[in-house]
């Protein structure tokens, strides 16, 4: 029998990453709280949960985002900790701070970690000092003076992107090629940022061309023990969102991910990192650069849990109970090949959203295969939240076999009723770019591109 942290986690979140921490609790003899809005009262998570409390109606600012209304939640539940999940409250600084000042245990790093690498200028500053290689750039934000700012850029070379400070998910960001149109483009991501994220904040990087799109997966307790768990390729991305993911990334060497993966957990070390996060990295011409740290489990966490046998999410709870890291780096053996499909609830081409009753549903199986989705038949996906439905996984030993299972696997997946992107999922892994490995960010956007100018 594994020991209990915790008698009793609230999972403040939704869709397939509820089901997921609520697995990774129930096997750990944990208690759940599912906190649901009204639109997600029939959810399979909710139904499976030791107990259940609606905080509000289905727009996320009135129950997913609602502090007060989840802190009570904790509390008439006598619950012991949160677990955030992905997205919504996941990186709030704010929300992890109420969490604890209100007794209870937040399941991710500490508040002051949140904020420190939530800002991406001061991130940058702190991965320099932590001797993490960075994007060529502006040092800290940029200065008012339009002289001072054009001289940056010069010194930098065309073409750069300007970026929020408070950004993330792929807003807040503007590519410029030429002098001529620098200001302006300064001007107006100052005024966006503002307006999003209350942050007017705003730096300079040089735009690297054809970069890859390569993260860092790492785990740390709060005794300064922190390890590295390989690195996935997230490249396959459509408006800086993941369409596909897979580990390890094709192409990277032995030795470049030890070089890149010891930086990593000694910048754990050195900022006092707490629980699971991710050193996100453009990778061009065999060097990294980095680009931001998620302070939370990422949604393609499985493939790296599927090449290194490790559950991310009962590590994170144990750290976050007090623990000492079990690994150590010598435990971490990456075996195989793994690659994630995004199953999202939209038009396989238009991306427009698509939700809707699922009238019939039949998930894939066989060796090596793994669904990760809170979709069942009968189940309304509802139109206020993100489309994501769930995640095909694939592993094989090698990267060959696991796009031959997932080509299998997609094949086998139905789901009617509504439209799903799986359509878009197969195009691509019968795409020779993708099978012979290491597309660029761009990638995939070039190739929807070309597809729509053929079809006039």
């Amino acid at each position: 029998m594994l020991p209990v942290v915790f008698k009793k986690v609230l999972i403040a979140n939704r869709g397939e990453i509820a089901l997921r921490i609520q697995r990774a609790c129930r096997e750990l003899g944990i208690k759940t709280v599912m906190v649901h809005s009204e639109a997600d009262s029939e959810a399979k998570y909710v139904k499976l949960a030791d107990e259940s409390v609606c905080i509000g109606p289905a727009p996320s600012a009135a129950s997913y985002l609602n502090i007060p209304a989840i802190i009570s939640a904790a509390e008439v539940t006598d619950s012991e900790a949160i677990h955030p999940g992905y997205g919504f409250l996941s990186e709030n600084a704010d929300f992890a701070e109420r969490v604890e000042k209100s007794g209870f245990v937040f399941i991710g790093p500490r508040p002051e970690t949140i904020r420190l690498m939530g800002d991406k200028i001061n991130a940058k500053v702190a991965m320099i000092k932590a001797g993490i290689p960075c994007v060529p750039g502006s040092e800290g934000a940029l200065p008012d003076q339009n002289d001072e700012i054009v001289k940056i850029a010069r010194k930098v070379g065309y073409p750069v992107i300007v970026k929020a400070s408070g950004g993330g998910g792929g807003r807040g960001m503007r590519v410029v090629h030429t002098e001529a149109a620098l200001l302006a483009a300064v001007n107006l991501t100052h005024q966006e940022a503002q307006a999003a994220f209350g942050n007017p904040e705003v730096y300079l990087e040089k735009f690297l061309e054809n970069p890859r799109h390569i993260e860092i997966q790492v785990l740390a307790d709060e005794y300064k023990n922190a390890v590295y768990l390989g690195e996935r390729d997230c490249s396959m991305q459509r408006r800086h969102q993941k369409i596909i993911e897979e580990a390890p990334a094709p192409g990277v060497t032995e030795r470049q991910r030890i070089r890149i993966g010891e930086r990593c957990a000694e910048a754990c070390r050195k900022i006092g990192y707490r629980g699971v996060g991710t050193f996100e990295f453009l990778y061009e011409g065999g060097e990294f650069y980095f680009i931001e740290m998620n302070t939370r489990i990422q949604v393609e966490h499985p493939v790296t849990e599927m090449i290194t046998g490790v559950d991310l999410v009962q590590e994170q709870i144990r750290v976050a109970a007090g623990e000492k890291l079990r690994l150590r780096q010598r435990d971490v053996m990456l075996r195989g090949h793994a690659i994630e499909c995004r199953i999202n609830a939209e038009d396989p081409f238009k991306f427009t959203p698509s939700p809707g009753r699922i009238i019939s549903y039949h998930p894939p199986g066989g060796p090596g295969i793994r669904v990760d989705s809170h979709i069942y038949q009968g189940y309304f996906v509802p139109s206020n939240y993100d489309s994501l439905i769930g995640k095909v996984i694939a592993y094989g030993v090698t990267r060959d076999q696991a796009l031959r299972r997932m080509r299998i696997a997609l094949s086998e997946m139905a789901v009617q009723g509504i439209q799903t992107n799986i359509p878009l999922h197969q195009d691509l892994l019968l795409d020779d770019r993708f099978i012979k490995g290491g597309t660029s960010i761009h990638y995939l956007e070039q190739k929807l591109a070309q597809q729509k100018l053929e079809k006039g």
